[in-house]
């Protein structure tokens, strides 16, 4: 524990707006708060109070398990028996207990409680993990006041509301606490929120004035206190309460809240009063489950399911009906069977009662035609597929030290069935890590280096200019023209590498990170030779001052790092400093900035005295700080979205508007973040009067309090004066076009969400090949036409929407050359309206026309509404991929939510379904992982109601032979183990090592990925196929076995086979026929699948012949079954090999005769791997892969395709020229 009295920080916040900006005064009386929903009452260091009623506030405990101990059994049972099958096998197993059953009990119970314990067994285990991670959290230890001064340490879950915690550095808050006092002097302290809102960046937050006098553990004795705020809410970013202490009221915001899971950071310790514990803290508030999602796999099932249970039913009827007249009819007749002595079960006087007992007789009998452990299996394939992905190493990031996680193991098949990704630009496509590449000040342009977007084009000119100088006449056979693109279009694709091409200077500067600015103009001091040098001192000094970051010693650099609150932010830091202006520490009301220049030898320091901080915001779109110099000069320095900014200049502070209005569209253009910087003189009366304005507003209680301020500083943030705009670069993630281009040709439609400007979005649209030069882009904004304008304002924007909508629609409907490619750019204003229900299915329509889709200035909320209008409007597979808590939305909305590891936190992360450190990972998740998930799944529940078919059709051939008796030709065993242990494992092997082709072919051959969209291994005429031949496979092992064994003697000494024989060999066909079917199912043979297959059959050997053994009580008639009465009879052997082959033969020839005249994509790359084609005929090879490509309008390889079009067209026009009466019509791929 810290020793008792503050250690004297350094710093005081008293007068920023960020951090409350002016202590709030004194309310003379306690007024009532503004709106119900805040009753709340808090009695400070009194904590015993709150455990009676009125109050009976909840202790600390934290669960996030799903079940207690008492609610386990029921709410897991319950869950279990929601499905249909097992509520099927449910009702047969308690019937089973009556006398209509054809099974002992055991049979029927047996598998029921080992499929449905196994279930729960899960699901407990699942939970335990849960518990456990909520023990180890509820049993963390905090210091709490005990009385009389001391403090003593206490587990988080026995915290009530109103005690006296002390929390350390590194600590994370144990409850919503109200922040008393900390180590510094002023009250402040930083806090982590990365848990909470997914930042990095670190909040600073302060305590009331009043009570900075509590500053050790003594001071505590007699410490009371009331708080009044509002009730448990999820709202993280509002607070509304007061603090009654020593007989005043004082108001608490959010700034004096710390949050439950937030982390102490930067500060030895502070003190605090629990407000709220437990479930009512705003992090378990917000803690709600995610939305239940379930693959269109799983749904299709349900149907299977439903249709097996109609033929159950179906074949039961017959049953019950044939039992009926044959009871009527012919019981009588059979004098040994006593027809005048028997209960209602066989009554010819009452053949109907018995009919009806027949029928669930029958229900019970054909229930293997439901497989009772598909559900487990599917279970156990899923986690094992998901433990492949978790361990692949080709999606491992060696930076981060992360591993692919498929944090729900239910959709690994909706991975390979993907329609439209829908995907966040910043830090998903980018990497969220700002360099400071150029600005512009007073009108002139600096920074020479060139952004990614910028090489990516220079590439591709030098690539145009060579072919240009290779054929300057165009004389070239055009088959040359095409190899030479054909290389590259099969190469790999361009590697974007950061680079810059500096102009001055010839040494190579080390690389720093956050600054990639080259031009000697500015470095070293060069810029006070500028002819603009004061407005360059200027400019530098609001990269330094007009910030919220906190500056760190680095002690092994000397240097500072800075901790800000965005990327952005950071870079302006690190660029200041390199030009000399290095911001270096915070004091109670100051900034200090050391100054190189004029005299680099012997920087300056020197003080700025903060006065207000006007925070940035998405609404306000911009920052200010209002400074006052060593000078006396008070300042307003403001940063923000250039759009924002213009509106607010003075007139005499346009001088420069025209010269960087356009560099800033350049550096849009090369795909830079922009903003413009700004200032303004202030007088320190017109100050004065504004600062009690401002303090007027800030000590308002009640919902106006925020609009108050927003009105407050806009009367500050006007009549600005032009300093110049910055440029930094967010760079492409690496892989990132590679992989678009493979997703492209894999026929993923890719949609961009990104809440930047669309200057900036359409550049990395080009950068990333989404967009390309020669691609009609059709830009919906929401823009009133004149003839409008006298409308309503809301009509008159949706009649123009609508009209663009329509317009483009009829472009693309007239469009007659099949190559012409279209781009949808939508802006978030326009795309409020697009939403609408009136206008959503139109927007819709025109969306899937166009190749590709960027909405730009969205809103998470907005994120979230087009992933819907997707999802729901095109009734196909999305999947939406994120990296940062305005991500969630979407995430949660798609059918797959995939978070990125990145910068902003783990907020993404932990909303979807598979998390990935890259982008580029993405290409491998759902080209390999899902196409093999995909078709695991479903060839293995093909084949799975392909074996109970086969299975459970032949015990209804048997009961139809036997007069409808409700006799069952097999051991009750051999049905207990069938599921079970005989066919279980096969199965299992076919879901997790099945593969088509390897991994690197599923790369090289993206279209095949299309199987899966395509629904080719699980649409309704494979399923029926797989039926169909189950029911063949039933008729022939039935009826072969019956016409071969009926007849004649079964052994050498006269016996003909009895039931018990009959069964045996029939259960070895079947057994024989599956687990051969599946051998040719699969494609790919490990020993794994070799020892379950093979020891399949045999485990069954080994069963009939152990069983046998057993005694005769126990067995029955199948006493010593193998030794004694089959395996000597040849015949036995012999009827295994015929009904064998005889129930594969149809698969065999139907996939010899597929794969020699139909053959399906992966038939051909497997023939060639098989003869090694692909090393031997390299030409053959590499034509396969130009094949198997879907046609794509998108990506590098789509833009090499175009500039092939585009060169024929031109060498033909110039062949055909020479004709003097020939005449071409100019090509619209001319621009391509």
């Amino acid at each position: 524990m810290a020793p008792e009295g503050r250690k004297r920080g350094k710093i005081r916040w008293s007068k920023l707006y960020t951090f409350s900006c002016i202590r709030p005064s004194v309310l003379e009386s306690d007024g009532p708060l503004p709106s119900p929903g805040f009753s709340r009452v808090v009695h400070c260091n009194r904590s015993q109070m709150h455990k009676k009623k009125p109050f009976k506030y909840p202790n600390n405990y934290i669960s996030t398990t799903k079940y207690n101990a008492l609610t386990f059994l029921p709410k897991a049972t319950f869950e279990q028996f929601r499905r249909v099958a097992n509520l099927y096998f449910l009702l047969a197993a308690a019937l089973s207990l009556t006398p209509v059953t054809p099974f002992s009990a055991v049979s029927m119970i047996a598998p029921l409680v080992f499929v449905v314990g196994l279930s729960m067994l899960k699901e407990a285990l699942e939970d335990w993990r849960r518990f456990m991670q909520d023990m180890k959290v509820n049993s963390r230890k905090v210091s709490v006041h005990t009385g009389e001064g001391k403090f003593g340490n206490k587990s988080w879950q026995n915290l009530r509301v109103g005690d006296v915690v002390k929390v350390e550095k590194d600590q994370f808050f144990p409850a919503d606490l109200l922040l008393l006092s900390s180590s510094y002097e002023d009250g402040i302290c930083y806090v982590e929120t990365m848990n909470l809102d997914g930042e990095t960046n670190l909040k600073v937050k302060r305590a009331l004035e009043t009570t900075l006098p509590l500053d050790n553990d003594a001071a505590f004795a007699d410490f009371t206190a009331t708080i009044r705020c509002e009730d448990p809410n999820p709202n993280l970013y509002t607070f509304v309460g007061n603090l009654e202490y020593e007989q005043q009221v004082f108001p608490i915001d959010p700034s004096q809240v710390l949050l439950r899971d937030s982390k102490l950071r930067n500060t030895q310790y502070v003190y605090g009063v629990v407000i709220f514990t437990g479930h009512d803290s705003k992090v378990m508030q917000n803690a709600t489950r995610s939305p239940s999602k379930r693959s269109t796999i799983e749904k299709k099932m349900d149907y299977i399911i439903y249709l097996l249970f109609t033929v159950l039913v179906l074949i039961s009827l017959i049953s019950s009906i044939g039992f009926a007249v044959k009871t009527k009819f012919l019981m009588p007749k059979w004098w040994y069977l006593q027809p005048d002595n028997t209960t209602n079960l066989y009554d010819p006087k009452n053949a109907s009662l018995s009919g009806v007992f027949h029928l669930v007789t029958a229900l019970i009998l054909y229930g293997y035609l439901i497989p009772i452990s598909l559900y487990v299996s599917i279970e156990i394939v899923k986690v094992l597929q998901a433990t492949f992905i978790n361990q692949d190493l080709q999606m491992y990031d060696e930076e981060t030290g992360n591993t692919a996680q498929a944090r729900t193991s239910n959709l690994n098949e909706e991975l390979g069935q993907v329609d439209t990704i829908l995907s966040d630009k910043t830090g998903t496509l980018t990497c969220n890590q700002m360099d400071f590449l150029k600005c512009s000040i007073a009108g002139v342009s600096y920074g020479v280096g060139s952004s990614e977007v910028e090489i990516a084009a220079a590439k591709h000119m030098a690539v145009d200019h060579n072919r240009q100088k290779a054929d300057p006449a165009g004389n070239h056979d055009i088959h040359y023209s095409s190899e030479n693109d054909e290389g590259n279009l099969h190469s790999p694709e361009i590697e974007l590498e950061p680079m810059t091409t500096p102009r001055f200077g010839n040494g190579k500067k080390p690389s720093i990170k956050g600054f990639s600015f080259e031009d000697d103009r500015l470095m070293n001091g060069n810029w006070l030779n500028e002819a603009n040098a004061n407005s360059i001192l200027l400019f530098f000094r609001i990269l330094a001052l007009c910030h919220t970051a906190i500056p760190e010693l680095n002690p092994e650099t000397g240097s500072f790092n800075y901790e800000a609150e965005s990327p952005d932010e950071g870079a302006f830091l690190v660029a200041a400093r390199e030009f000399g202006f290095e911001f270096c520490k915070r004091t109670q009301t100051s900034v200090f900035v050391r100054e190189r220049y004029p005299s680099p030898a012997h920087p300056i320091e020197r003080e700025y005295k903060v006065l207000n901080l006007l925070e940035f915001s998405s609404k306000r779109k911009r920052m200010s700080v209002i400074i006052q110099n060593e000078e006396g000069e008070i300042l307003l320095l403001c940063k923000g979205a250039d759009s924002i900014i213009f509106e607010r200049l003075a007139k005499t502070g346009r001088t420069y508007e025209h010269d960087t209005s356009k560099h800033l569209n350049e550096y849009g253009e090369a795909g830079l973040r922009t903003l413009a910087l700004a200032y303004k003189k202030l007088e320190e009366s017109e100050y004065l009067a504004w600062n009690a304005e401002f303090l007027k507003a800030k000590t308002t209680i009640g919902p106006d309090r925020d609009h108050l301020l927003e009105r407050v500083a806009d009367l500050m943030e006007k009549d600005l004066v032009l300093v110049g705009a910055t440029a930094v670069e967010d760079k492409l993630q690496k892989g990132v076009p590679q992989c678009i281009d493979k997703l492209a040709q894999a026929g993923l439609k890719i949609w961009v969400l990104t809440g930047d400007k669309m200057e900036t979005a359409i550049n990395i649209g080009y950068a990333c090949s989404l967009l390309r030069q020669g691609m009609k882009r059709i830009c919906l904004s929401a823009i009133i036409n004149t003839e409008l304008r006298n409308q309503d304002h809301k009509k008159a924007v949706k009649e123009s929407i609508l009209l663009q909508i329509t317009n483009a629609t009829q472009m693309i409907k007239l469009e007659k050359d099949p190559h012409a490619a279209f781009a949808l750019v939508i802006d978030g204003k326009a795309l409020s309206y697009a939403l609408e229900d009136d206008l959503k299915h139109q927007f819709l329509s025109l969306a899937v026309e166009c190749a590709s889709v960027i909405c730009c200035r969205v809103s998470p909320k907005q994120k979230a509404l087009v992933t819907r209008l997707v999802k729901e409007g095109t009734r196909k597979t999305t999947l939406a991929i994120g990296d940062g808590a305005n991500d969630v939305g979407m995430i949660q909305e798609a059918d797959i939510g995939v978070g990125i590891s990145g910068v902003e936190g783990m907020q993404a992360v932990m909303a979807s379904d598979f998390s990935i450190s890259q982008f580029r990972f993405l290409e491998r998740l759902l080209v390999v992982h899902g196409h093999w998930c995909y078709k695991r799944i479903a060839q293995m529940i093909c084949y799975f109601f392909y074996k109970n078919i086969a299975f459970g059709l032949t015990i209804f051939y048997f009961e139809a032979f036997t007069g409808f008796s409700g006799q069952s030709v097999y051991d009750d065993w051999y049905m207990l183990l069938f599921n079970v242990i005989l066919t279980s494992l096969p199965v299992i092997s076919l879901g997790v090592f099945e593969q088509d082709v390897p991994s690197e072919v599923c790369l090289q051959f993206p279209a095949l990925y299309q199987q899966g969209p395509k629904n080719l291994f699980f649409d309704w005429y494979r399923i029926i196929g797989w039926m169909v031949n189950g029911l063949y496979s039933s008729i022939i092992i039935f009826f072969i076995t019956v016409f071969i064994l009926g007849p004649q003697a079964f052994r050498d000494g006269g016996e003909t086979a009895d039931m018990a024989a009959v069964g045996a060999i029939m259960f070895t066909c079947i057994i024989w026929a599956v687990n051969c079917q599946i051998a040719l199912t699969m494609s790919h043979f490990t020993w794994i699948q070799h020892l379950f297959v093979w020891g399949s059959i045999c485990t069954w050997y080994l069963f009939l012949l152990l069983y046998g053994m057993l005694s005769p009580s126990i067995t029955g008639n199948s006493s010593r079954i193998f030794i004694d009465v089959v395996a000597p009879a040849p015949i036995y052997w012999i009827v295994t090999f015929l009904i064998t082959a005889a129930c594969n033969f149809p698969y065999f020839s139907h996939i010899a005769f597929q794969r020699a005249f139909h053959p399906m994509d992966h038939h051909i790359i497997q023939e060639i791997k098989y003869y090694k084609k692909d090393i031997e005929d390299e030409n053959m090879w590499r034509r396969e892969r130009s094949k198997a490509r879907e046609k794509t309008k998108i990506g590098f390889t789509a833009r090499v395709e175009a500039k092939i079009r585009h060169l024929r067209v031109k060498m033909h026009k110039k062949q055909t020229s020479s004709g003097p009466q020939s005449e071409f019509p100019s090509s619209p791929m001319s621009g391509a």
